[in-house]
C-alpha cells in the first residue's frame, strides 16, 4: 500500500471552498513556529497518539501530511493510518511544494487567530491606549478598571497594576458588574495583542456603554514602555449578579445572532452526531473549574477566550462543525455566544446548544485527552529503576517536552526528542539497559513500541513514569549536561515568562503587525466580520 499525493493548489481550494480537510506538520514545534501554512497544525511525529483523537475525532476525515524534507511526514502519515484514519495523504513536494506554488507561509504558532485578530483591529477600527497612557491614568487615579483577557495562569505570572483577571469568554458576562458606573473606562489586556483586541471588541459588539479600549501590545507593550509588572496577584473576577447575568445574556445573544450563530436542541445535537460525513467538536467554553465541577458528557473543556485565541490548539479540521455548550442547566448563555460569533467570524460553522439539556445527565472532574489504547510494554518499578542506575546497568532517555525536563529530571536522564529516539540510543553508555521515560509514562509505551527488534539489551518503560517516580519520593535533578543540542521541540513564545529581550518582543510585535498585509495576499482565509 502506498500513500496518496495531494497538491498545494487542492488544499487551498478546500480552504477558499469551505471543505474540511486537515493539514498536519508533522516536523517538531520549534522549525513549525518558523514558517507553516496558514491553517496547518502541528502534530509532531514525536506526538501523534497523543493529539490525533482530540483534533480529529471523525477518521474518514481527510489528513494531509507534510514535512520540509526531514523524512517525518510519511512515518506519521502511517501512524494515522494505524490509528484507524482512512483518508491520509502526503503533501506534495512538501514545504517546498508549497512555496513553490507561490502561496504564503506564516511563522510564530496560533497565526489563524493571531492574524484574525489584526484582521478585526484593521477593520473595525477598535480603539486602544498607549502603555504610557494607561499608566498615567492609573497614576491618577482616574476612573478605570483593567481587566485582564488571558488564562488565570498566565495573570498570575505577571499582570498590569491593579489588574483583574477575567479571561475573555467571561468579559461580557461580567463587564456590567465589573464597571455598573458607565462613566468608567474599561481597558483590556492580554500579553500581546490578540486577546485584548478581541477583548476589547467584544465589549464594544455588545454595546456597553462604557468607554473601552484594548491595552495596545498588551503586557509586553508595558514592558518596552519602561512600566513595572505585579507577579502573583489572585485578583479574579467577583460572582455575577443576577442582573448583571441578564444583561450580559441580552448583549452577547444579540452579538451572536448578527453573527448568524445557529442554535441547535438536543435533537439536533443528535443528528449531528450522527452524520459521519462530517466532523464534529462539542466544547464547553467555560471556566476549568467549572467545567470540573458538572459538564454535559462528550463536551471537551475549551475556555472561550482560548478557543478563539488558539483555535488550532483544540481543532485540526478546517471545515468542521462546533458546537458550543455554556451553562449545563439550560445549554447557551453569554460565553458560548460571544465565543460563537467569534469562531463564526472565523469562518467556523458554529452552533451553540440550548434548551432542556437535563437528559444527558452531567459528568464530572477535568477535561482528559482521548487517547488510543496504550501499547503493553515490559516495565520497571522506580525502586527497581534506582538500583539498576546505581549499579551503572540502565540508562534513563526522558521523552519529556523539553520545558518540562529543564524543570526537573530523573538524574542522569537524556533529554530525546521521541522522533530521534534512535539517534539518543546511540549516546547510551554501551551495555546500559535504556528506559524510556515521560511524565505520566503514556508517550514512553507508546514510543517503546517503536523500538521493536532492535539489537542490545531489552529496553524498558518506566511505570507511570516521571510522575511514578517523584510518587515513590525519589528526587529530580536540573543538571542539563545530558539535553544535547538546544532541543527544537517547543517553541518559545516571546510574549511568555519573564526574561525575554526587548528586541524579540518587538520583533513579535512587529511580526503581528504584517499579519493584515499577509492575509491579504494570501486570500483563503475566509474571515469574515459583522
Amino acid at each position: 500500500m502506498t500513500l496518496t499525493l495531494r497538491t498545494p493548489a487542492d488544499i487551498r481550494h478546500a480552504w477558499i471552498e469551505g471543505d474540511e480537510i486537515a493539514l498536519l506538520d508533522a516536523r517538531e514545534e520549534g522549525p513549525y513556529s518558523r514558517g507553516h501554512p496558514l491553517f496547518a497544525v502541528s502534530v509532531p511525529l514525536s506526538r501523534v497518539e497523543l493529539l490525533a483523537f482530540d483534533l480529529i475525532p471523525r477518521r474518514s476525515a481527510p489528513i494531509v501530511v507534510y514535512d520540509d524534507g526531514e523524512g517525518v511526514a510519511e512515518p506519521a502519515a502511517w501512524r494515522l493510518r494505524a490509528l484507524g484514519y482512512s483518508d491520509v495523504s502526503v503533501l506534495k513536494g512538501g514545504l517546498s511544494g508549497w512555496i513553490a506554488a507561490g502561496y504564503e507561509l506564516y511563522r510564530d504558532v496560533n497565526v489563524p487567530s493571531k492574524a484574525f485578530g489584526e484582521w478585526v483591529e484593521h477593520h473595525r477600527h477598535t480603539p486602544s491606549l498607549a502603555a504610557d497612557e494607561v499608566k498615567r491614568l492609573l497614576d491618577a487615579k482616574a476612573d478605570l478598571v483593567v481587566l485582564d483577557a488571558r488564562r488565570f495562569e498566565e495573570y498570575r505570572t505577571m499582570s498590569i497594576p491593579g489588574g483583574v483577571s477575567v479571561p475573555g469568554a467571561e468579559l461580557v458576562k461580567r463587564v456590567f458588574d465589573l464597571a455598573p458606573n458607565p462613566d468608567t473606562l474599561v481597558v483590556v489586556n492580554c500579553a500581546g495583542r490578540t486577546r485584548s483586541i478581541i477583548g476589547a471588541q467584544s465589549l464594544v459588539n455588545a454595546g456597553i456603554p462604557n468607554r473601552v479600549a484594548a491595552l495596545r501590545n498588551g503586557t509586553i507593550g508595558w514592558t518596552l514602555a519602561g512600566q513595572s509588572l505585579e507577579h502573583g496577584r489572585t485578583a479574579r473576577f467577583p460572582e455575577v449578579s443576577a442582573g448583571g447575568d441578564a444583561r450580559g445574556r441580552a448583549a452577547a445573544r444579540a452579538v451572536a445572532d448578527r453573527a448568524g450563530v445557529a442554535r441547535i436542541d438536543l435533537r439536533r445535537l443528535d443528528a449531528l452526531r450522527g452524520d459521519e460525513r462530517r466532523t464534529l467538536h462539542l466544547f464547553d467554553v467555560r471556566t476549568p473549574d467549572e467545567y470540573e465541577a458538572g459538564h454535559l458528557p462528550g463536551f471537551r473543556h475549551a475556555a472561550g477566550g482560548q478557543l478563539v485565541q488558539a483555535t488550532d490548539d483544540f481543532v485540526a479540521v478546517r471545515g468542521a462543525r462546533l458546537v458550543l455548550a455554556d451553562d449545563p442547566a439550560g445549554g447557551g448563555g453569554p460565553r458560548a455566544d460571544m465565543t460563537a460569533s467569534w469562531l463564526a467570524q472565523l469562518g467556523w460553522d458554529v452552533a451553540v446548544l440550548e434548551g432542556d439539556v437535563s437528559s444527558l445527565g452531567l459528568a464530572t472532574g477535568p477535561d482528559r485527552a482521548s487517547l488510543p489504547p496504550v501499547p503493553d510494554a515490559a516495565e520497571i518499578a522506580p525502586r527497581d529503576l534506582l538500583g539498576l542506575l546505581e549499579n551503572g546497568e540502565a540508562a534513563v532517555i526522558d521523552l519529556a517536552r523539553s520545558p518540562r525536563y529543564k524543570a526537573g529530571h530523573i538524574p542522569g536522564a537524556w533529554f530525546a526528542v521521541r522522533a530521534r529516539l534512535a539517534q539518543a540510543l546511540d549516546r547510551l553508555p554501551k551495555g546500559a539497559r535504556p528506559v524510556l521515560t515521560s511524565p505520566d509514562g503514556i508517550l514512553a509505551r507508546f514510543a517503546l513500541a517503536d523500538l521493536d527488534g532492535r539489537a542490545g539489551p531489552t529496553p524498558l518503560a518506566l511505570r507511570g513514569g516521571t510522575d511514578g517516580w517523584v510518587a515513590a519520593g525519589l528526587p529530580l535533578s536540573p543538571a542539563l549536561d545530558r539535553l544535547g543540542p538546544e532541543p527544537d521541540d517547543v517553541y518559545k513564545r516571546p510574549y511568555e515568562g519573564t526574561d525575554n529581550s526587548a528586541a524579540a518582543i518587538q520583533g513579535y510585535i512587529d511580526w503581528e503587525l504584517e499579519l493584515v498585509a499577509q492575509l491579504k495576499r494570501d486570500g483563503a482565509h475566509r474571515f469574515r466580520l459583522i
